[in-house]
C-alpha cells in the first residue's frame, strides 16, 4: 500500500470514529436539508473536517474537494472526500453508509479507500496494485450477461430531470437479470461490485466524490467503470456504469435504447 493510501485509510478510520460515537443518539443530531432529499448533518461536518485535519497534516499542498466544505487549494493533487456516503440511511439509523476518499493526479485516480465503519470494512486500491477489502485482494464476478446476474443502482433523489429514462433502465434490467439492489450508498456499491458481491451497478447523477473512490477500486479489481453511453466521462457526468467486462457489455447495450436528450453526452 502506497504512502498517500495509508493517509486515507488514517483519515478513513478517524472519520469512522466520529460517525459511529454519534449512531447511537441520532435524535440529537442538527440536521438541515441542503436542497430537496438532500441532507446534511452535524457529524457529516466533523468527520469531513476529521479527514481534512489528516490529510494536511501530511501533505499540506495537496488540493482538496470536499463534499460539505467545497474545494480548497489549487495543486496537481487533489483528494476528493465524501466524510459519510449515505447520510440518509445514517440518519434513519439504517446501517448502510461509508466513508470515501480518493486522490488524484492531474485528473487520474491513483488511491482510494472506502470505509464501512459499521462491519469495519477498509476497501483499499492503488493504481496499478490492484483492490483490497482488508488484506484479501479482490476481483470483480465473472458473469457473463445479464441472466443470473445481481446489479445495484441508485434511484436519481435530486436531479430528477432524467426519472423516466431511468425507469425505463429499470425497468428492462429487472426484466432481464436475476434481481436490482438500491441499498442508499453509491461508494459501499462499487466496493461491492469490486468485492464480486454485486455483479453490476448503473446510475445517474452521482457527483464525484460519491464515486471516484469506489472507481478505482472496480476498474483496479479487473472490472469497467464508464459513463453511461459506454465513454470515458463518468467523473464529468456523473452517470454511470460499474461490472466485470463481459457484463459491462451487455449493460451498455441495454440502457443505450433509454438514452435520450443530453444523458447521450
Amino acid at each position: 500500500m502506497n504512502p498517500t493510501t495509508n493517509i486515507a485509510v488514517r483519515a478513513a478510520r478517524q472519520a469512522g470514529s466520529v460517525i459511529m460515537r454519534s449512531f447511537s443518539r441520532l435524535d440529537t443530531l442538527t440536521v438541515a436539508e441542503k436542497q430537496t432529499n438532500d441532507y446534511v448533518s452535524e457529524v457529516d461536518r466533523n468527520a469531513e473536517q476529521a479527514i481534512i485535519d489528516t490529510i494536511r497534516r501530511a501533505y499540506p499542498s495537496h488540493a482538496i474537494l470536499a463534499e460539505e466544505s467545497g474545494s480548497r487549494g489549487k495543486d496537481d493533487f487533489q483528494w476528493i472526500i465524501d466524510p459519510l456516503d449515505g447520510t440518509t440511511n445514517y440518519l434513519h439509523g439504517f446501517p448502510q453508509f461509508a466513508v470515501s476518499i480518493a486522490l488524484s493526479h492531474r485528473g487520474r485516480l491513483e488511491s482510494a479507500v472506502v470505509y464501512d465503519p459499521v462491519r469495519d470494512e477498509m476497501f483499499t486500491a492503488d493504481r496499478g496494485a490492484g483492490a483490497l477489502l482488508n488484506d484479501r485482494r479482490l476481483r470483480v464476478t465473472e458473469q457473463r450477461g445479464l441472466p443470473g446476474a445481481l446489479l445495484g443502482t441508485g434511484i436519481p433523489f435530486r436531479d430528477q430531470r432524467y426519472m423516466d429514462q431511468y425507469l425505463g433502465m429499470l425497468k428492462t434490467l429487472t426484466q432481464t437479470t436475476a434481481g436490482i439492489r438500491r441499498p442508499g450508498s453509491a461508494a459501499l456499491d462499487f466496493a461491492y461490485v469490486a468485492a464480486g458481491r454485486l455483479d453490476g451497478f448503473w446510475e445517474l447523477g452521482l457527483s464525484v466524490w460519491d464515486f471516484a473512490a469506489g472507481a478505482l477500486l472496480v476498474q483496479e479489481a479487473g472490472g469497467m467503470v464508464s459513463d453511461i453511453g459506454g465513454g470515458s466521462r463518468h467523473l464529468d457526468t456523473g452517470n454511470v456504469i460499474a461490472a466485470g467486462p463481459r457484463l459491462h457489455r451487455d449493460m451498455v447495450q441495454a440502457i443505450r435504447p433509454h438514452l435520450k436528450g443530453d444523458l447521450k453526452a
